[in-house]
Parts: C-alpha cells; sequence; structure tokens
C-alpha cells in the first residue's frame, strides 16, 4: 500500500480498497454539517430535490452560532426557518440559545465529530475536525442539501502536501503561531485544494487544542483539509466523550505525496498576520508600534479553555486592559464558559475592564459583538482578515495567538507578553 490518510478515510467511505489523487469520488459522511448563515438554503435546496427526510436525523448538526443570540429580525428569522427545520425532521443535534457553542469547537467537544470520519460543513473551517485524524472539509449549502439528502458527497479526491514539524517551541509560540508561519512561508494558494497533513516528532507534543488551531486553518492556504495522525493525545480526548465507534487511520511509510516541507519550529516566534490576508506573516517583535481600538480573544480557532488560560494569566499580570481598547473575551461553549468560571478565569477578565460574551462567532465575521468602524484597527484570535472581514472596508484586523492579543489589550498596541 502506498496510501496517505486522507486517501485511507476516503477510500473506505467509497467502499474501495484504494482511491487515488483526482479520482471524483462520492464517500459516505458520517456528518453533514451547517449553521444559522448557511443552513437556510440548504434547507431552500433539499426541499427543491424533493426530498421528504434527510438520510439520517443522527448524522446532521445545526448550529445556530454565527449571529446568536439573534442580532436583529432577519437572524432570528432564519434560526427560527431552522429550528422548525429540524423538529420536523427530528435532527440529534441541533444547537441553539443556552447550549449553543461555536460549531467547531462544539462538535470535537461533544464527541460528535471523531477520528476516521468524513464530514462536510457549509462552512469553510469545517476542516477543524482533521485534528482528530477525520476528512473534513467546507462545501456550499448546495453540496450538504445533497448530502442531507442522499448521505454521500462528491468531490474530487486531493494530493497530500507533508508538513513534518520539528525542535520545540519557544516561549509563548502555540499552535496559531505554527500555522501562521506555515501560512505566510507557502502563501494563501500554497495547499490548493490539497490535503495539508501535519506529522513530525513535535505534532506528537502538540495539545489537542494546537492540533484544532492548525487544522482549522487550512482552508486560509487554500487545503482541502487539514489532517493529524491520532494518537495517545487524541485517544485521551476523544474516548470519554465519543458518542459512537471510531477508527484510527495512519499514512503508509511509502505513501505518495506532492511535496513534503520541514518546519523547524524553533525558529518560530510569536506571529501576527497583518492586513489583509492571513499570509502577511511576521514577528510581532519586528513589527511597528501599532495601536489597536479592539482586541478579541475567541472564535473556534482559539476560544477553547487553553486558550483562555493563556490569555488570563497575561491579563492577571497587566491587571487593566487599556482603556482605549474594548476587549473581547469570547468563549467557544457552554462548557468552556463554565470552565472559565469555575477557575476564576472570567473574574479576571471582567476585573480588568473586559467584555465576555456568551458563546458565538460574532465579531469574527462581521456579524455583531464587536464591529470595526471606519480607520479601527483590531487585534484578534480569529483566523481572517480580509477587507472588511469585521466591519468597516477601511477597518484593519490583525491574528495573533491569546498570548500576544491579551498583551496588546493591556498595552494598547501589537505587543509581545514579555512587555507586560
Amino acid at each position: 500500500m502506498n496510501s496517505t490518510i486522507t486517501e485511507k478515510i476516503l477510500a473506505v467511505h467509497c467502499g474501495k480498497k484504494v482511491v487515488e489523487p483526482g479520482e471524483f469520488i462520492e464517500p459516505k459522511i458520517d456528518i453533514a454539517l451547517s449553521n444559522d448563515v448557511t443552513a437556510p438554503l440548504a434547507i431552500k435546496e433539499f426541499r427543491k430535490s424533493g426530498a421528504k427526510k434527510v438520510f439520517d436525523k443522527n448524522k446532521i448538526a445545526l448550529v445556530m452560532d454565527h449571529f446568536t443570540p439573534n442580532k436583529d429580525i432577519l437572524s432570528a428569522e432564519h434560526v427560527k426557518f431552522v429550528r422548525e427545520f429540524a423538529k420536523e425532521q427530528k435532527i440529534k443535534h441541533y444547537f441553539e440559545g443556552g447550549n449553543c457553542g461555536v460549531e467547531h469547537a462544539i462538535l470535537p467537544e461533544k464527541g460528535i465529530v471523531l477520528p476516521g470520519d468524513v464530514v462536510i460543513g457549509a462552512d469553510s473551517h469545517t476542516c477543524t475536525y482533521g485534528a482528530l485524524g477525520a476528512f473534513s472539509t467546507g462545501g456550499g449549502s448546495t453540496d450538504v442539501a445533497a448530502a442531507m439528502a442522499t448521505g454521500k458527497v462528491w468531490f474530487k479526491v486531493p494530493n497530500s502536501l507533508r508538513f513534518v514539524l520539528t525542535g520545540k517551541l519557544n516561549k509563548w509560540v502555540s499552535g496559531k503561531d505554527i500555522i501562521l508561519y506555515i501560512i505566510g512561508s507557502i502563501g494563501v494558494d500554497g495547499a490548493l485544494y490539497n490535503a495539508m497533513e501535519f506529522t513530525g516528532p513535535l505534532c506528537k507534543k502538540l495539545t489537542m487544542a494546537d492540533r484544532f488551531t492548525i487544522a482549522n486553518m487550512a482552508i486560509e492556504a487554500g487545503g482541502k483539509n487539514g489532517i493529524f495522525t491520532p494518537d495517545e493525545i487524541t485517544e485521551k480526548y476523544v474516548s470519554k466523550i465519543a458518542q459512537r465507534k471510531y477508527k484510527f487511520y495512519m499514512s503508509d511509510k511509502n505513501a505518495k505525496y506532492l511535496k513534503t516541507l520541514e518546519i523547524d519550529c524553533e525558529k518560530i516566534l510569536p506571529q501576527v498576520a497583518m492586513p489583509f490576508l492571513p499570509s502577511n506573516t511576521k514577528a510581532v517583535k519586528d513589527t511597528k508600534r501599532t495601536y489597536i481600538d479592539q482586541a478579541v480573544i475567541g472564535s473556534c480557532t482559539n476560544g477553547r479553555i487553553e486558550d483562555l488560560r493563556i490569555a488570563a494569566t497575561i491579563i492577571k499580570k497587566g491587571k487593566k486592559v487599556n482603556s482605549n481598547v474594548r476587549t473581547l473575551v469570547i468563549p467557544a461553549t457552554p462548557a468552556v464558559y463554565s470552565q472559565a468560571l469555575a477557575e476564576g478565569l472570567l473574574k479576571i477578565f471582567a476585573d480588568a475592564g473586559a467584555i465576555i460574551s456568551a458563546p458565538t462567532c460574532g465579531p469574527c465575521l462581521g456579524g455583531h459583538m464587536g464591529i470595526l468602524a471606519s480607520g479601527e484597527k483590531c487585534i484578534s484570535t480569529t483566523n481572517r482578515n480580509f477587507v472588511g472581514r469585521m466591519g468597516h472596508v477601511e477597518s484593519q484586523v490583525f491574528l495573533a495567538n491569546p498570548a500576544v492579543v491579551a498583551a496588546s489589550a493591556i498595552k494598547g498596541y501589537i505587543a509581545t507578553p514579555d512587555e507586560i
């Protein structure tokens, strides 16, 4: 055999022994995902197809996370439309209100997506679940509509790029810095329609939180999916929460790759992606003093408990956030919120003058809970900094890890944690 982990998972879901890059396939899916922005269109297309029932009510996930709590009448109508569909179809995994979290954080947390799965989502950051050793990729609402009706999805098998992570992490460096560094090295189209497979000795030391962050941003390099080989850390994470059986896959030793890139992570310092691309990266220490108006800690990329702990450590040292900086802290799920409350992290943020939000995607997509005005600058743990991403087209978004964002919130300009 000479198959990669991505090819193995896809082959099994096609009922084949092997699949080849470039081959068009129609694999069975384990989960079809959509949210309050993309689900209404998916449901409408599902209706247009003539389908009466979803293929499996236990394999659909509908997460009302982008504009919730409902920010206006239109978002309320969208959620109502999806809620009624979920009730009609008896969808098991429907999340809204107090049980709702950011989709790419809550589905792994609940054991809904698992190692060895094929997952299609009407959201580009569906690639997050590759951290578990699953094949997961984003698609359009029409793709998800077809998946809900048939239990299958149609696409081309991607080539694989192998990223071998070596060395050890420097102080304040996390998974966010690794993926920003990689995207900065290869560009936003450097992995176009390729599987980004992360391997190497450092991978075995990365936390699940770091792996989720890295896989999440594979799409920012154009990747079809990002994926890690599951191991003992994966097993410890999923064994207690899995809602069904799962399977670990790994690439064959002689698997064929389009290219192999070795990343010496000891060269990576805390990174910041400057406007207006995630690839426009540099070390924070090399940036000119840039004053900010807003700081955001949260999202499907960096809203987990590990991220909040790091941010709270920095905030506690600085005691107060800068009076000129709106600082938003958004736990990614209700469980993360509760854990942060139990650990006293939310009190640290509140005492420092930060705004604490219920779980939501909110500001990441310019939805609500932190929209930027003309000329304003924001440093954020989110994953995308395109023109107008978080508000006005003349605003600017800078991407960084939670430690850097927390330090910047205190100093009032983009800063390293060592400055606190």
